[in-house]
């Protein structure tokens, strides 16, 4: 008989090797892999024949199409971030930190639903059962009819939850701590999180019930365990913070029925969560305006525009190879906006140390800070403070030139809104907003944003010489 086919799996990132090796090459994890049968389980074994399939029905494309059915929890940051609420038989994934506030959240999201009339069950394989009701005392929700449950096991859990009247919401806490007695690996594994998670995918899809996954993430912040849990569920979300801030942000980074790149602003108190209506307001409650190096980016995260501020500082260093520090945005990008300084604009920061970091802990992604991040490093460089009620956004790209951004409408509003009467955007953008009293002025390049902030040749002499 033909030898059974095997495959080695890492049990910390799921990466499959053809052999067993010592060290894993996908995630650098040493003695993680382990001997799997793709048909069974752990260790091998015989293969299984593959029972004859049955012929499914088609349908055409075309047809009425039926929104999908919302549960409003009336946490408006958390139903912002889900797309408008819970999507019933859909399965949410949601990874953060430890202790950065997963059980805070689902807790006051289980209580809300409660007080609307559903049925909400809730699973944790972390603590017990006082240590949850702890909890709900802290948040003030013991009042509430919410259904706990201890449990790990995956079998006893699907038996708890087929009895009775269906659930409207389900929260597993967490994914890592399942255990079926279809696997014959230790809970945490890679087969254990995909055998639970599929059995857990299935009875939401099956019963319509809406499935809340909590799992954990590694060092890198990214969930752990197999990529393809991400791929399975319907939805996934980071739970994201810096310890020493109060503020917290639920971001959207894949939702099958909603948008992809929503966030909902948090603020943590002894109470538990509070929803942060104007996120643009926590980011810049403690704004110098006359201090050099800080320029105010005025973003978009998904439909909500945001302002916070760039703050850079730029000095002389005796090192050999100058000092590249950086929260809160890519050190590629700040890498090639200085290659653009030097090239374009002639300004030389090789022999400058170059902080930058963005105010409150939060984390920019996309490109239209640019020419913020350019116009605070030149600021800190000349020792010239910038407007305080200018906004600035754009794209630079390598041959110095400024591109045009979306959503430029959205961007000058909320800045106009906050108190800020002046702007620099780039050239081309999109019709502005008529009917105000702002100030927008167009930049067609990085070198002509470089002579504004400077202001006279005196100013701009100075620069030079500091380089």
């Amino acid at each position: 008989m033909a030898k059974a086919r095997t495959q080695f799996v890492c049990q910390g990132c799921g990466t499959i090797h053809s052999r067993w090796a010592g060290k894993c090459e996908g995630c650098g994890a040493w003695n993680t892999i382990v001997e799997e049968d793709p048909m069974g389980g752990i260790g091998g074994g015989p293969a299984k024949t593959p029972k004859k399939g049955r012929p499914v029905a088609l349908t055409a494309l075309s047809g009425e199409i039926e929104e999908a059915p919302r549960i409003h929890t009336g946490i408006s940051e958390l139903d912002r971030a889900l797309g408008g609420g819970f999507v019933r038989g859909s399965a949410v994934l949601i990874g953060g930190d430890p202790g950065i506030g997963k059980s805070t959240l689902l807790m006051q999201g289980a209580a809300a639903l409660s007080r609307r009339g559903h049925r909400i069950i809730y699973v944790s394989g972390e603590e017990a059962v006082a240590q949850v009701r702890l909890r709900a005392q802290r948040l003030g929700a013991a009042d509430t009819d919410v259904l706990l449950a201890a449990e790990t096991n995956v079998e006893d859990i699907l038996a708890t939850l087929a009895e009775g009247k269906r659930p409207d919401l389900v929260i597993i806490d967490s994914i890592q701590t399942l255990w079926s007695d279809l696997a014959e690996s230790a809970p945490g594994t890679v087969t254990q999180v995909r055998t639970g998670v599929q059995a857990m995918i299935k009875f939401a899809k099956q019963t319509g019930a809406a499935m809340v996954l909590v799992g954990h993430v590694t060092k890198d912040g990214q969930i752990a365990g197999p990529r393809v849990v991400e791929h399975m569920v319907d939805a996934v979300l980071y739970f994201e913070g810096d310890r020493g801030h109060h503020y917290r942000i639920l971001r959207t980074v894949k939702n099958r029925f909603g948008p992809t790149d929503e966030i909902g602003v948090f603020e943590m108190s002894d109470k538990g969560l509070r929803e942060v209506a104007n996120p643009s307001e926590l980011f810049l409650g403690e704004r110098n305006e006359k201090s050099p190096g800080a320029a105010v980016f005025a973003g978009i995260e998904g439909t909500r525009p945001i302002l916070v501020e760039v703050q850079a500082l730029v000095a002389p260093t005796s090192l050999g190879t100058p000092r590249r520090a950086i929260v809160g945005w890519d050190s590629a990008r700040l890498s090639m906006i200085l290659a653009v300084l030097e090239a374009h604009c002639g300004v030389k920061l090789g022999q400058h140390d170059v902080y930058l970091n963005i105010a409150g802990g939060y984390r920019i992604s996309e490109p239209a800070a640019d020419m913020a991040v350019a116009s605070a490093l030149v600021s800190s460089l000349a020792g010239i403070a910038l407007p305080a009620d200018c906004v600035y956004f754009g794209e630079v790209s390598l041959s110095g030139a400024v591109r045009p951004v979306a959503h430029t409408n959205q961007r000058l509003k909320e800045a106009e809104k906050l108190g800020f009467s002046a702007a620099l955007l780039p050239s081309g953008s999109a019709e502005l907003p008529k009917g105000t009293g702002g100030r927008w002025s167009e930049i067609e390049s990085l070198p002509d944003l470089v002579a504004r902030i400077a202001g006279s040749k005196g100013a701009l002499r100075r620069v030079e010489e500091e380089v």
